[in-house]
């Protein structure tokens, strides 16, 4: 294992009730009044925790004995799990991760968003709670050691690791025959297709392992029998299956006739507009990044009705010399930034689907397009992201009655 990994300071240690599962995935207990962030707990349970960090007007620990365990409660099946920050999670039965899920989201749009009763539908859950990930980034120390970077009461130091839980089996296989020799600067990346068997491993380590394939410019994945190429550089949703699940709910909230034009705001390498472009009269999709938008050319390739701006959505949305049908926002986990949600606002689309991976910036921007003279129909919750708190969304809006 290398290197031993100091043992997170402890301030001192309380008893407390847990009574909710907090944003980011830490439940909480009250001391004196006072919110506790508490790490590894599950709501319901009485807990002795460790303080690491004490601040005025909270403090943040993790659970070192269950007193009273929920029956919600399960053993973790990784060895690093509590010292590697990659999942939160794993000590809760999966099917109630997905209830806690749609609860957290309910809670920042309450909090955040000021929806007094949102309307959440249940998690569509991931069919591989576990072996999942089809994108690793593995940090690599001076001796050529693979691993992860601790969580915070640990010191932020390098954890090699042998096998990562919820890695797709063939990143493992890479993470195997690779460890111990990584001799690259700084990190080690791995992609997989899934669905076609293409592999992506970045940097170039033919000097290292020759047979292994690596420096790839491109890999391929496929979502329903379509083929995308993703560079390098590009973004792609980290599971599939789920990835597979969101186009079909994006789909249904769309309820394509033949006859829509459609913005497809952060469009990435086309995911939304490879499957919309058959289903509707046109599609403008935007896109900054000049390697997915490269992508998105040969993705689309066989579609005539599909145009691509490369640019900011921020910069350009409210200047597009139509109003569309419906709005497709999938931003970043930073949410849409101000001029974004301005322009959406100018084009007055009937549809608004916002795909989001952060609850608390898809609460922010909800409450501005409400505000803006939208309704907000439903938000479900994907797991793309078993076994952690993060959460993808997809939020669906109308413009409300009598509005031009």
């Amino acid at each position: 294992m290398g290197e031993s990994l100091p043992t997170p300071r402890t301030l001192r240690t309380i008893e407390l009730h847990l009574e909710e599962m907090a944003y980011q995935g830490a439940a909480i207990g009250r001391e004196d009044g006072r919110v506790v962030f508490v790490e590894y707990g599950i709501p319901g349970e009485d807990v002795l925790v460790a303080i690491e960090r004490d601040r005025k007007d909270h403090a943040l620990g993790r659970v070192v004995e269950v007193r009273t365990p929920s029956p919600e409660r399960v053993d973790p099946p990784c060895p690093y799990f509590g010292v590697c920050g990659g999942c939160q999670w794993q000590h809760i039965r999966y099917e109630h991760q997905l209830v806690l899920k749609q609860h957290v989201v309910r809670q920042q749009l309450r909090r955040i968003g000021k929806f007094e009763d949102p309307p959440v539908s249940p998690t569509i859950p991931s069919p591989s709670p576990y072996g999942y990930r089809n994108h690793a980034r593995f940090s690599v120390d001076g001796k050529g050691n693979l691993g992860y970077i601790s969580r915070p009461g640990h010191g932020y130091r390098f954890l090699q690791i042998a096998r990562c839980l919820i890695m797709h089996p063939k990143i493992n296989e890479v993470l195997e025959r690779l460890q111990g020799k990584a001799h690259v600067k700084h990190q080690l990346m791995v992609r997989y297709g899934v669905n076609t068997g293409d592999l992506l491993v970045h940097p170039n380590v033919h000097e290292i392992d020759p047979e292994l394939p690596s420096g790839q410019p491109y890999y391929h994945e496929a979502l329903q029998g379509y083929r995308f190429r993703i560079s390098a550089s590009s973004f792609f949703q980290t599971n599939t299956a789920i990835a597979e699940r969101l186009v079909e709910l994006v789909l249904e909230r769309i309820a394509p006739t033949g006859r829509e034009v459609v913005v497809d705001a952060y469009a990435g390498v086309g995911t939304f507009a490879a499957f919309l472009a058959p289903r509707v009269a046109r599609v403008i999709g935007i896109e900054e990044s000049p390697s997915a938008v490269a992508d998105a050319q040969v993705n689309l390739d066989p579609f005539d009705n599909v145009e691509y701006v490369m640019a900011k959505v921020e910069q350009v949305l409210g200047k597009l010399a139509v109003r569309p049908d419906v709005v497709i926002l999938d931003p970043p986990r930073v949410g849409c930034a101000p001029e974004a949600i301005t322009g959406v606002l100018i084009l007055r689309p009937p549809r608004i689907v916002y795909v989001s991976c952060d609850p608390a910036t898809l609460a922010r921007d909800l409450r501005k397009l409400v505000d803006g003279g939208y309704r907000l129909v439903d938000v479900t919750p994907l797991d793309m992201f078993p076994q952690t708190y993060h959460i993808e969304s997809v939020a669906t809006l109308e413009l409300a009655e009598g509005l031009p």
